[in-house]
C-alpha cells in the first residue's frame, strides 16, 4: 500500500490504474485506500459532461482536454460505461476517440456503472479522490444522459455541461426537463451540421434566458470550432466555483454519508430477512395471494423493527 501511495503521489499511470481497479473491485482494500487519501482530497474541480449517446462527447472531451492543457491545467477523464454491468467490461470507443488527449498526458479511464443507483456515485467519488491525490485538476466525468445517472452526476460535479447535437433529433420538445435544470454550460455540438443554428437559437431562448443564466455555446470537433472558447469558459467557471466549493462539498459529503449508511442498512437487512421466520411466513402468504404486498411488508417491518 505504501508503495502504491508513493507512486500515486508521483502521478504514475500504472499506480492510478491499479488504485481505481481496487476502488471498483475490492471493497475491503478500497476502504483502506480511501482512509489514506481522504484528507488530501476535495481540492479539484469536478466537471460533469452529460448528454444523449451520439452527441459527440468523447471527441469533444478529447479536444477540450488538449485546450485545457494549453491553459496550464492538468485534466483527467472518467468515462461512465452504462452497459458494462452486463459484461464487467469498459468502453473501448471512448479510449479510441480520446487517443489524442491521452498522448498529450491526459489520464482517461472508463468506469462501469454496475447498473445500480448509488453504485455510480460510490466508484466515481472514490476514483475522483485517487485522481486528486495524483495531482489532476480538473477531473472530467463523462456520462450518457440516462435518467438517474445524469442527476447523480449533477450531485457530484462542481460544473455540469450538457451537450446536444442536431443529429439525435434534439429539439426543444425532446429535451427533458431535468436537463434544463442542471447545466452551467449548454453546448450545441457538431455545429457544422444542418439544423445546428436552429437548435442553438432554441436552446438560447428556452434555457439561456432563464434566471440561472447558463452559458450556451456552439462547438464542432471536426472544424475545431468553439473548443478554445469552451475551455476558457471552463477555466473561468473553475475560478468562480472555487468560492462556493466549500459549501458544495458540505452538502455533497452529507449525501455521500447517507448513501453509505443506507447501503449498510440494506446489506444488514438482507441478511436479517434471510433468517427471519416472519419474512418467509408472510412471503409465502403473499405468493399464495392470501395477503397483499403492502400488508405483508407492514407485518414483516413491524416484526423486525419492534
Amino acid at each position: 500500500m505504501l508503495e502504491l501511495l508513493s507512486d500515486l503521489k508521483k502521478g504514475k499511470r500504472g499506480a492510478i490504474a491499479k488504485a481505481i481497479s481496487i476502488i471498483e473491485n475490492d471493497e475491503k482494500e478500497a476502504r483502506k485506500l480511501v482512509k489514506k487519501i481522504f484528507k488530501q482530497s476535495g481540492h479539484s474541480t469536478i466537471i460533469g459532461i452529460t448528454g444523449p449517446a451520439g452527441a459527440g462527447k468523447s471527441s469533444l472531451i478529447n479536444k477540450t482536454s488538449i485546450a485545457l492543457k494549453k491553459l496550464k491545467l492538468k485534466p483527467a477523464v472518467l468515462a461512465i460505461d452504462p452497459t458494462s454491468h452486463v459484461t464487467g467490461g469498459a468502453i473501448l470507443g471512448d479510449r479510441v476517440r480520446m487517443t489524442e488527449s491521452t498522448d498529450s498526458g491526459t489520464y482517461i479511464r472508463s468506469i462501469a456503472s454496475r447498473g445500480a443507483t448509488g453504485a455510480v456515485s460510490h466508484s466515481i467519488r472514490n476514483s475522483i479522490r485517487v485522481l486528486e491525490y495524483a495531482g489532476f485538476n480538473p477531473i472530467i466525468i463523462e456520462s450518457v444522459g440516462a435518467g438517474q445517472t445524469e442527476v447523480e452526476i449533477a450531485n457530484i460535479a462542481d460544473i455540469t455541461v450538457v451537450v446536444f447535437n442536431p443529429n439525435t433529433g434534439d429539439s426543444i420538445q425532446t429535451i427533458k426537463a431535468g436537463l434544463t435544470e442542471i447545466g452551467d454550460i449548454y453546448l450545441v455540438n457538431k455545429s457544422d451540421l444542418d439544423g445546428a443554428s436552429q437548435l442553438y437559437q432554441a436552446v438560447l431562448e428556452f434555457i439561456g434566458m432563464t434566471e440561472r443564466n447558463p452559458v450556451v455555446l456552439q462547438t464542432s470537433t471536426t472544424k475545431n470550432k468553439g473548443i478554445d472558447e469552451f475551455a476558457k469558459k471552463l477555466k473561468d467557471l473553475m475560478a468562480d466555483k472555487k468560492k462556493s466549493k466549500k459549501e458544495h462539498d458540505v452538502a455533497r459529503l452529507e449525501i455521500e454519508l447517507k448513501d453509505i449508511i443506507l447501503n449498510n442498512v440494506r446489506h444488514k437487512l438482507d441478511s436479517v430477512l434471510e433468517s427471519d421466520k416472519n419474512y418467509s411466513k408472510y412471503l409465502k402468504k403473499l405468493q399464495l395471494r392470501q395477503i397483499d404486498p403492502f400488508e405483508a411488508a407492514d407485518k414483516i417491518s413491524s416484526s423486525i423493527l419492534k
